[in-house]
This record gives structure tokens, C-alpha cells and sequence, in this order.
């Protein structure tokens, strides 16, 4: 009699099912899915590229890391059970040793990933009594190691996150009223504003200089200084806060508004904003450039730039002086240029006219480092893509009167061997949070259009 067949199948998936949609594997509901290793090796060879099969083979690749977590080589062969979004577990996941049979269990030796694993696996062999864990930051890598029963960690003694979801967002929403959280108030007023000291026991965990608190009531409070008991919280009207301004833009929710209040104060040298696409990151940044070097002359100069994949490679061979080589990179600084004054008469001219008498100036990374500016706001996007190292490299550049605005989505990162946790735009946030002339603000939502706020949340 033949045995009966289980009713649960098993799945195993090409390299283009997973570029075509990386997230595959979550689409087989209780069945099981097996990667073979072969897929492996095709996705870490083209995952290097520019091109969107290179970006959706490096999320196909951190949506298996995910998967496998802190799995061990026995539970990876066996099948892990999938995490779904609601919390629950529905189906299995394993790698497939193509060459499960063979001596050692080597893989082929035409790559020297696979000959740093083979010597690994022969390493473990030779001294089984120990354990044996490969280090890298190539996350394909470490599943290769895993699936060949090495044990793989990442480097993570510059991540001082584990979940980017503890990241500092910049301010605190309180339910209900603040007010009736608070045991007693000493309120004030000088010529700068209105200043409340409130006992430090009232506030909630993690408060830093620069940090805003809101409540549902519309109060909106930004933390000024912070003693051993008290803690001065300086009163921003909501109203106030909204008419804000920066070169004729005013902000959309109190959240634009609060993070527009830190580009324009003068006694804050860095500033981080994150933040999905659209949520108007760039805008803000260089509206309040434009402001503070145009009309209020605090700065000589704009130096922008950005962290672009190949950028520092590729620039060299690009016709044209630098600023004509660095113009494709910086398209979203002219764009937002653009719409600042999308409502004049003759928005090309203006456009033009504010290009020709703002001291703005596109740089390559290769050129920041090495330079110290003075007297210069200097404003980084996508440093999502940067490495703590590179971070570091950057902010130590700005020299005496000079302001640093960093820019960055954490939800695109473009470098293989970068994570949200790992990148050096959480490094900066997390290093800084207690620095008193820095702040950061998390943007939310997606103003750019009703169209593009709903495909963020639909496709």
C-alpha cells in the first residue's frame, strides 16, 4: 500500500521568481519553500549591479536573512518556521545543499566566498569540540555559511541598535493632555518665549535636549534643557509653529513644522531627517539652505551632496567640471528647487536666478573628504546608504560656523552590505541624541501627492 502523501508540499524557487517579486517566499501559506544554493550564488552575483534587478535581489536577500534569524544549521535544514505580519507562523523555510552528498559538504571553488566556507566546513571537521563562526557583512554570505552548517554572525560592534524601530524619531506624543501628567509646573516668559521647568520623575523615558513633546490637546514643547531634577521645556504654539517659514515654504503637519524649527535654529549645528518618500526631507533641508544663506546670510554656502552606489567611481569618467558631473546625482535638489517656486510667473527664470545668486555648489564624496568647510551648511542626502565609517569621514569635514542637515529613507538602502540597524545614518541618530546643539526628526506620511501616499501603502 502506498504510503499517503502529506498534504503539506514543498516549494523550491528560482532565482527569477525572486526577482521578480523578492518577497516569494512569504506567498506559499502553510506549505514549505526551499532556496537551493545555486539560487543563492545567482543572487549575490547580481546583486552588485545598479539596476532594479540588483535591488530586488538584495531585498530577496535580507527577506531570507529575516526569515532565518538566529536559526541554527540544523534548523535551517530541517525548515524554519515563517514569521507572517500578524505574529503568527505559517509554513516552513530551508536552504537546499545542491551537492548535499558530496565530501565535506563543499561547494564549488570558483568564488572565493565559497573557498573562505569550504575552509570553514573543513576548519569545523578538524575541530569539532569548537565552535567555529564566520564574521562578514555580506548577508548572502552568511546564509551560504549557514546552509553548509558554518555558523555566520554579522560585524556589529558599530550597531548600537537591534530593532530600527527603537530608533529616535525626535519627539514624543503623549495621549490625552501633557499637562495632566505633570505633578507641578513653574511657568515664565523672557524676550526669546515661554518656558515651563517641570520635574524630570513627569517625563517620559529618553528625553534629550532638542526633543518635542506633543499631546492630542495641540500643545508642542521642545525639550531646552535638562538639570538633575527639572527639565525646561520652551512652549511652541501650534499656530506659530505652523506659519513658520523658510524661503516661502511653510510646513504641512506640526511634524514638517517641528523639523523646520530645528533647519532655521542657529544654535543647532546637525540635523537628521528620515523619512519615506515624499515626506519632503529634501524640500525642507534646502528651502531653509536657501533662507538662511539668501536672507539671513548665516552661511557663505550651500554644499550638497549625496551618497549614491558607483557615485565615487563613476564620476571621473562623466564629461564636464564637477558640478556638471555631480548634476544627474542631484536631481532631487533641483527638483525641489523647482517646485519652490513652481507659482511664479516665469519659474524658469527664477529657477535660474536663484542658481546664479545662491552659493550653491554640488560636490562629490571624494571631494568633501579631506576639505574643511567654513561657514558653510552642508546638506547630505541619501545617507542611508553610508557606513558609520564614511559617517564619521563626512560630519568631522564641517569646520568653524558651518551646519550639517543629513537626509535619509532607511527603507532604501542601495549598498548590499548595509542594514536599517547597520547604516550610518542610524549610527549618526543614535550617537548624537544626547549632543545638545543636534536634533532629529522622523517625517511621517507621504504629502507628495494623494497618489503617491496611497501606492506607498497599497503596492
Amino acid at each position: 500500500m502506498a504510503a499517503r502523501k502529506s498534504e503539506t508540499k514543498l516549494y523550491v524557487i528560482d532565482t527569477n521568481v525572486l526577482i521578480h517579486d523578492p518577497v516569494a517566499i512569504l506567498n506559499f501559506e502553510e506549505h514549505q519553500v526551499v532556496i537551493p544554493m545555486t539560487v543563492l550564488e545567482e543572487l549575490d552575483k547580481l546583486k552588485m549591479g545598479k539596476a532594479s534587478v540588483a535591488t530586488d535581489c538584495r531585498e530577496a536577500i535580507r527577506q531570507i536573512d529575516r526569515i532565518i534569524g538566529d536559526a541554527s544549521p540544523t534548523e535551517i535544514a530541517k525548515g524554519i518556521p515563517i514569521e507572517r505580519a500578524s505574529g503568527e507562523y505559517q509554513g516552513h523555510f530551508s536552504i537546499l545543499l545542491d551537492n548535499f552528498n558530496a565530501p565535506n559538504r563543499a561547494l564549488p571553488n570558483d568564488l572565493n566566498d565559497n573557498k573562505i566556507i569550504n575552509s570553514l566546513v573543513s576548519l569545523q571537521e578538524k575541530y569539532p569540540n569548537r565552535e567555529t563562526i564566520l564574521i562578514t557583512k555580506d548577508i548572502n554570505m552568511r546564509l551560504k555559511a549557514r546552509g553548509c552548517g558554518v555558523g555566520a554572525q554579522d560585524y556589529q560592534n558599530d550597531q548600537l541598535l537591534t530593532d530600527v524601530s527603537l530608533l529616535e524619531k525626535g519627539f514624543h506624543r503623549c495621549e490625552g493632555s501633557f499637562w495632566e501628567t505633570q505633578s507641578s509646573v513653574e511657568t515664565f516668559h523672557d524676550e526669546t518665549g515661554t518656558y515651563h521647568k517641570v520635574p524630570l520623575i513627569d517625563l517620559p523615558e529618553g528625553m534629550v535636549i532638542n526633543r518635542f513633546i506633543t499631546d492630542d490637546t495641540g500643545f508642542v514643547g521642545k525639550i531646552d534643557r535638562i538639570g538633575e531634577e527639572f527639565a525646561l521645556i520652551r512652549d511652541l504654539p501650534p499656530e506659530q509653529l505652523m506659519q513658520t517659514t523658510a524661503w516661502g515654504l511653510k510646513p504641512r503637519d506640526p511634524v514638517q513644522a517641528m523639523a523646520l524649527n530645528l533647519l532655521l535654529d542657529p544654535n543647532i549645528h546637525l540635523v537628521t531627517l528620515s523619512g519615506q518618500a515624499g515626506s519632503g526631507k529634501t524640500i525642507l533641508a534646502l528651502a531653509a539652505a536657501i533662507e538662511m544663506t539668501v536672507a539671513t546670510g548665516q552661511f557663505r554656502r550651500i554644499i550638497a551632496t549625496r551618497s549614491t552606489r558607483g557615485l565615487d567611481e563613476d564620476i571621473g569618467y562623466l564629461p564636464g567640471t564637477e558640478a556638471e558631473k555631480m548634476e544627474p546625482w542631484l536631481g532631487a535638489i533641483t527638483d525641489n528647487l523647482e517646485a519652490l517656486h513652481c507659482d511664479d510667473e516665469h519659474s524658469t527664470s527664477s529657477v535660474d536666478y536663484i542658481l546664479q545668486k545662491v552659493p550653491l555648489q554640488f560636490k562629490s564624496l571624494n571631494y568633501i573628504r579631506g576639505r574643511s568647510f567654513q561657514h558653510s551648511l552642508i546638506l547630505i542626502d541619501e545617507c542611508q546608504n553610508l557606513t558609520p565609517h564614511q559617517m564619521k569621514t563626512i560630519i568631522t569635514r564641517a569646520g568653524a560656523g558651518s551646519k550639517v542637515v543629513c537626509l535619509g529613507n532607511l527603507a532604501q538602502i542601495d549598498t548590499p552590505y548595509l542594514s536599517p540597524v547597520s547604516s550610518g545614518l542610524t549610527y549618526l541618530i543614535e550617537r548624537f541624541k544626547d549632543f545638545p546643539h543636534g536634533g532629529t526628526i522622523h517625517l511621517e506620511g507621504s504629502p507628495r501627492s494623494l497618489l503617491a501616499e496611497y501606492a506607498e501603502s497599497h503596492l
